[in-house]
């Protein structure tokens, strides 16, 4: 079942049927895909492929040496139901230049789809690839009616193919496959819309992991289930990603962990992570922000700051950082339910601070006025604290980031199953107002809450509408 990738679907499409109409001397188009990890995009375009209906060849990096990697291109597209797939036949290819040139002759000329998946294992195996993808594309493959389609999970590299200066700048179309949303979650399991958010933080909106969760099963009864089996996806994916991030790089790896702990200022971490100088600390946060992993955020008002803080920018491996990977070896063990008790134990905590920024970005899309001006120009939403935590504000809305002209709202998340936002909240939150920088007296409160608000002075948004904002 496809969730929330028709548009990315019917964007393929597209592509393809120009490819297959365009009257060009070079109707062949070559596409860029990236998303972090797990999030389906070979599913996504095995589905594209099926649907279509054209001879293709989809060939899968396995992070080998070149000359096995040309063995297994070689034998895929052998394998294939590209009309020219028998000049495959018992070929030794000698380098991917050849390569290419022949998967050149082998496609047919009324339409086809050739995928390299994992692009930036060959990038790294091979550091001419690049260059020779790029000939290859403009002297043979361009000239084809086929839809090359490359597909990366490392962000940045992915990202790199197409700068400026690099040797395929301006020869590709980009496509960024994100997660499932939390609506699209909700969607697929059959959730009300704040069980749908507490999915969202579990699954981290892989599709994998969703697949596993039965339609309209209660989140701790799909808990229960899969950290009782050492090899449901919920406990896997996430040492599969970790691997194929940082394989090499056992202190990355720490850091992460420490970040995945709770830990969000540098001090900590570097302490969490076992007393690592700042300058390896620097290397390592750098690394993880770098391939999207971590996420720096900043305070948000019209005073600038420089009291950065880290977390986890994937909601699905912050919950397993914080209660599945340092525990695998009880669930191997048969201990799933100690497992399960700890997760109960800190849900609640763990919870409020792992919304803050889903939320923030259900009402960066929310309609006017929540993310923009009295003028209806859009703003930013952040939130602010100082080293103290004194304050800490939960919402800020401003008009630009990081350092705002403007505040144009402030407010305070409330994500408890059976407590309302009431006067006491309100207290706090006025309070905030008079310590943010930029604020006025008349600022607007928001107050976002999972049961519901029993006061006036503040615009109230439900789980319903931050849902819909998806």
């Amino acid at each position: 079942m496809f969730v929330g990738r028709e548009t990315q679907l019917a964007r393929l499409g597209a592509l393809l049927r120009r490819v297959q109409t365009d009257a060009d001397a070079k109707p062949g188009r070559a596409l860029l895909i990236r998303g972090r990890r797990r999030v389906g995009k070979s599913r996504m375009v095995e589905e594209f492929i099926e649907r279509a209906g054209v001879p293709h060849l989809f060939y899968a990096a396995a992070r080998r040496d070149v000359p096995d990697e040309l063995e297994l291109f070689a034998h895929e597209a052998a394998a294939s139901d590209l009309p020219g797939a028998s000049l495959f036949d018992g070929v030794v290819l000698s380098s991917w230049d050849a390569a290419l040139r022949l998967l050149a002759s082998a496609l047919p000329d009324d339409g086809a789809i050739v995928v390299l998946d994992e692009i930036p294992y060959l990038m790294a195996a091979d550091k001419g690839f690049e260059g020779t993808l790029q000939r290859a594309f403009d002297r043979e493959l361009a000239r084809k009616r086929v839809l090359l389609i490359g597909i990366g999970s490392d962000l940045s590299m992915m990202e790199q193919l197409d700068e400026y200066g690099r040797p395929f700048h301006q020869r590709a179309t980009e496509m960024v496959v994100p997660p499932l949303t939390p609506a699209e979650v909700g969607t697929l399991l059959g959730l009300g819309p704040a069980e749908a958010f507490d999915a969202y933080l579990v699954t981290g909106g892989l599709p994998l992991v969703c697949d596993q969760w039965p339609r309209q099963m209660p989140l701790w009864d799909y808990l229960a289930d899969a950290v009782s089996d050492p090899t449901s996806a919920l406990l896997v994916s996430g040492e599969r990603s970790l691997a194929a991030e940082f394989p090499a790089n056992a202190q990355a790896r720490s850091v992460l962990g420490a970040i995945g702990a709770g830990e969000r200022t540098f001090a900590n971490i570097g302490r969490a992570a076992g007393n690592i100088q700042p300058a390896s600390l620097n290397r390592s946060l750098a690394l993880l922000a770098d391939k999207r992993v971590v996420a720096i955020d900043s305070p948000l008002s019209t005073r600038a700051s420089k009291e950065s803080r880290y977390r986890t920018a994937d909601p699905y491996l912050r919950f397993w950082l914080s209660f599945l990977g340092p525990h695998l070896d009880e669930i191997e063990r048969g201990r799933g339910a100690r497992v399960l008790a700890r997760i109960r134990t800190s849900w609640t905590s763990w919870r409020g601070r792992a919304i803050e920024p889903v939320l923030r970005e259900a009402l960066d899309r929310l309609a006017p006025p929540v993310a923009c001006g009295p003028d209806g120009v859009g703003g930013v939403v952040g939130g602010y604290w100082t080293r103290t935590n004194d304050p800490e504000i939960d919402i800020v809305v401003a008009d630009r980031a990081p350092v705002a002209k403007r505040i144009h709202a402030l407010g305070s998340i409330k994500w408890l199953e059976t407590s309302p936002f009431g006067s006491k909240d309100l207290g706090v939150l006025h309070t905030h107002r008079t310590q943010l920088p930029g604020a006025e007296p008349d600022t607007p409160l928001i107050a976002v809450s999972r049961s519901g608000c029993t006061i006036d002075g503040v615009t109230h948004i439900t789980p319903d509408e931050l849902l819909a904002a998806y």
